[in-house]
């Protein structure tokens, strides 16, 4: 229902906007004023704006689009560069949800001693949030010289993004008791007074499949275990899906591979600065502003390659 209420308060903002520029050109039909045009050149490109986000948003017509979205990271191996590189794309990420006005919640996180991160997850919220970012999902590919070196070597560091929806409670996921092992452990943190002295983390291992989620950013072991289980519905839902796109894909002979060297994006800092997608060759040589979360035109140059090669 909030979905529906939604596009339904879009459209009448919308109509309404419409109806104030078109008094507005009637008012400019009888007479040039400059402050009425002023105002109506801001409301046009307010409009036309919206109207072309709405339209892009019709490529969003999945299930599970418009819900929630849980993104897992993961570095690659390669040491403080490839930890680095894990900080950088969360970092990137985190940005990215605030250009766009979604809310970020850090469930877990495994930083490291010296620099960056080994992995995290975190809960994007905010309409169309799993739409907006589904594509991300995949090996992103970072090469530039290394800070940690002191030769001043050009490194190359990977890392992995697993974007699933958040699952409701009323999707049916069957989780039989049986098949989870639990554990709690005390939470990390930032030292002295912000470390849990009591085992409040919660670490769920679905035995049959090997998932494993962990979440210790929540208050207590009671809620860290709710939220984990949360997790694992979507991680147990994106499974099932990615195993009924291979049978199809077996079926026409399509095959995939889903490995390291099967980058979808690649930022490059050195000996240039180039940010490509490998799969709709969009790129762009502004790769400060692509780190900083403007990620809206890669993610829309995909979406758009997807509809036509659909």
């Amino acid at each position: 229902m909030s979905d529906v209420r939604a596009k339904i308060d879009t459209y009448r903002a919308v109509e309404s906007t419409f109806d104030e520029l078109s008094v507005m050109v009637e008012l400019l039909d009888e007479g040039y004023d400059a402050e009425i045009a002023s105002e109506f050149e801001r409301l046009s490109s307010e409009l036309s704006s919206r109207l072309e986000r709405e339209n892009f948003s019709l490529l969003m017509s999945g299930e599970y689009d418009g819900s929630n979205a849980i993104l897992t990271l993961h570095s690659g191996t390669g040491g403080l560069d490839a930890q680095d590189w894990g900080g950088m794309l969360m970092r990137m990420y985190m940005r990215f949800a605030e250009r766009m006005k979604f809310a970020v919640k850090v469930l877990d996180v495994a930083r490291d001693f010296e620099q960056g991160i080994k992995s995290a997850v975190l809960l994007v919220e905010g309409s169309y949030s799993y739409g907006w970012l589904r594509s991300e999902g995949g090996i992103h590919r970072l090469v530039r010289i290394s800070p940690f070196d002191s030769a001043h070597r050009r490194h190359t560091s990977f890392a992995s993004v697993l974007v699933t929806p958040e699952i409701t409670d009323d999707v049916d996921i069957n989780i039989r008791p049986e098949d989870l092992k639990i554990d709690t452990f005390r939470a990390s943190g930032a030292g002295g007074q912000y470390v849990n002295r009591t085992d409040s983390a919660v670490r769920i291992t679905h035995i049959p499949t090997g998932i494993v989620v962990t979440c210790q950013n929540e208050r207590s072991q009671h809620m860290n275990r709710q939220t984990a289980m949360h997790v694992l519905r979507s991680r147990l839902y994106d499974m099932a899906v990615q195993e009924r796109e291979q049978e199809l894909s077996s079926v026409v002979g399509e095959k995939k591979e889903s490995t390291w060297g099967s980058q979808i994006r690649s930022y490059v800092l050195h000996p240039y600065n180039l940010v490509k997608d490998h799969r709709s060759n969009f790129s762009s040589s502004d790769v400060q502003s692509v780190l900083d979360g403007d990620i809206e035109p890669f993610i829309r140059a995909f979406l758009l390659f997807s509809s036509r090669h659909a």
